[in-house]
């Protein structure tokens, strides 16, 4: 059989996904595993590997058949070493030489990158961002990442580690976060950190879904709190656009869901608050390819073997 699949995996705080695509990059089947439901590095490797193995043969396909495997992390990542440097909200990830350890045990093709730079890649290449010069690409979720194209490519630095957007410091003292810093925008922004606050707001628990849909429906709590939210994000994409001078900011992951309470609540921040030229030239938008962006960009990853 020719080679024509591709295997993308995505992992997040949240969830583990792994899925199936033809070489055009079509999603023709997919698992989805909880990640906080594995307590150990070695367990959640060992389920990456079992379902790589399981979707392959679930799908009556020969790993002759398979291109490669595409692997996105939330934390920075050496590309050309297979190194995951560490996991800011996963516990236990330190350098970690993870395309070795897959690779020895799939015999398969394997690159890892930065699930953020995934995301961006795949809206540049098939979604929002899609033919842009320049363009900043923003994930809300677990964890708030970036990624930067610039002139047209997937900007990673000097040593892989660009684009960590959801660790820019907003204030001079803060909460402490994950990554080790204090007032990064995640710890204000996160998903985890907009349901406790609603929870203290509401005095239940509740999910973002619900928090959109009392504030679409004009709710004056669940606007507020998505209205502060906004300006947060808007504060710091101020900085990015007056320092990159950007085509677009295409804003994805759940947190995005909040759709037209939280968009024009960033595109006004950013208004006020960068430079004129900038900002007058500068969109901001929602991401097209949804929670399925860090998969298409893992296959996209996989499918050309890109590094530099």
């Amino acid at each position: 059989m020719n080679k024509g699949f591709l295997v993308a995996i995505d992992l997040g705080g949240t969830n583990l996904k792994i899925a199936l695509l033809d070489a055009g990059c079509r999603i023709k089947d997919r698992r989805v595993l909880e990640t906080e439901s594995f307590s150990r590095k070695e367990e959640l490797i060992s389920a990456i590997v079992k379902s790589v193995n399981k979707i392959i043969e679930g799908n009556s396909l020969s790993k002759g058949s398979v291109i490669g495997i595409g692997v996105g992390l939330p934390g920075p990542v050496d590309v050309e070493k297979g190194l995951v440097r560490f996991l800011p909200n996963i516990p236990g990830w330190k350098q970690v030489r993870l395309r070795a350890v897959l690779h020895s045990r799939i015999k398969l093709p394997v690159f890892i990158d930065n699930d953020a730079n995934l995301a961006a890649l795949a809206e540049h290449r098939l979604g929002a961002a899609r033919g842009a010069k320049n363009a900043i690409c923003i994930t809300l979720g677990t964890g708030v990442g970036g990624g930067l194209i610039l002139d047209g490519r997937l900007y990673r630095g000097s040593n892989f580690a660009a684009g960590e957007f959801g660790h820019m410091p907003i204030n001079e003292y803060g909460p402490r976060c994950n990554c080790g810093g204090a007032a990064c925008l995640e710890v204000y922004i996160g998903n985890k950190k907009i349901e406790r606050q609603a929870e203290a707001v509401f005095g239940r628990r509740i999910t973002l879904e619900e928090l959109s849909s009392f504030a679409n429906k004009n709710n004056r709590k669940a606007v507020k709190l998505w209205g502060s939210v906004g300006t947060r994000l808007g504060i710091a994409l101020a900085g990015v656009v007056n320092l990159l001078n950007p085509d677009i900011i295409v804003v994805g992951g759940g947190v995005a869901g909040a759709g037209k309470v939280l968009f024009d609540k960033v595109k006004e921040t950013i208004k006020s608050r960068a430079m004129h030229v900038q900002s007058g030239h500068v969109s901001v938008v929602k991401a097209k390819l949804g929670s399925d962006a860090g998969l298409y960009g893992a296959a996209i990853l996989a499918k050309e073997g890109i590094v530099s």
